[in-house]
């Protein structure tokens, strides 16, 4: 999911995306369902003003919540938990137009109704989103950023957190995955840092073992072919 994850900065509304928003040319059946399905399952576009976004109108039927994916990269995940809670409305944040096309295969392919997508920069949306208004938030193999001198693209830092804690109800659910032990480092000493959030674990095992509401997407396949483990985070909103 890395090529179409985005960053985060002290100040999100004047930092600037890093990462491809295409990749190999889309094919026919693939530009047919951007040109065709999309405009249909599109998020509004998001205001300027923090927290002004109303969810109650978003989902058609109404939905009892309303989830948050951040870079959906191939839309398995989401797909599959759209698919799983058809009282959940949830919302796809991807930039990566080979991505959005994916994605909308497994909608057109599910008959999925409870899905809408913003194919863009997440952080815009983030921003607008109300106060308590999701129930759960995914941030799932976001781009590690390796490199020193880029760490300040991560897109977990204090000021996210601070957000996500604002938009998600008490007691949501912030779940986030990686398979770079640096980021996974780093991810964790902010997490536990943060006042606002509780990790969800008991043991050492809840950091590697998935749940079992949590599918494997073929990213992570992936890394595990090529020797990486990966790991998963819960907490939730205290």
């Amino acid at each position: 999911m890395r090529t179409g994850a985005v960053s985060w900065d002290v100040d999100a509304r004047h930092s600037l995306f890093h990462g491809r928003r295409k990749g190999r040319p889309l094919r026919q059946g693939q530009q047919a369902l951007i040109e065709n399905r999309l405009p249909d399952l599109l998020m509004p576009p998001p205001p300027e003003t923090v927290g002004t976004v109303d969810l109650s109108g978003v989902f058609d039927p109404p939905v009892r919540a309303v989830w948050l994916e951040i870079g959906f990269g191939g839309g398995e995940h989401l797909a599959w938990q759209a698919e799983h809670n058809p009282d959940v409305g949830i919302i796809g944040c991807e930039p990566f137009v080979n991505g959005v096309a994916s994605l909308l295969r497994h909608i057109a392919h599910g008959g999925l109704r409870n899905v809408r997508i913003h194919p863009d920069d997440a952080r815009p949306l983030i921003e607008a989103l109300p106060s308590g208004g999701l129930e759960r938030v995914f941030l799932l193999h976001p781009d590690p950023w390796p490199k020193r001198r880029h760490h300040g693209r991560r897109l977990v830092q204090r000021g996210w957190l601070d957000r996500m804690w604002e938009v998600l109800v008490p007691g949501g659910l912030l779940r986030l995955a990686t398979d770079d032990v640096g980021y996974l480092r780093w991810m964790l000493a902010r997490l536990t840092a943060h006042p606002g959030f509780r990790w969800t674990g008991t043991q050492l095992t809840d950091l590697t073992d998935r749940r079992a509401d949590w599918p494997e997407t073929r990213y992570e396949t992936k890394a595990r072919r090529q020797g990486r483990s990966p790991a998963y985070l819960e907490f939730r909103r205290h």
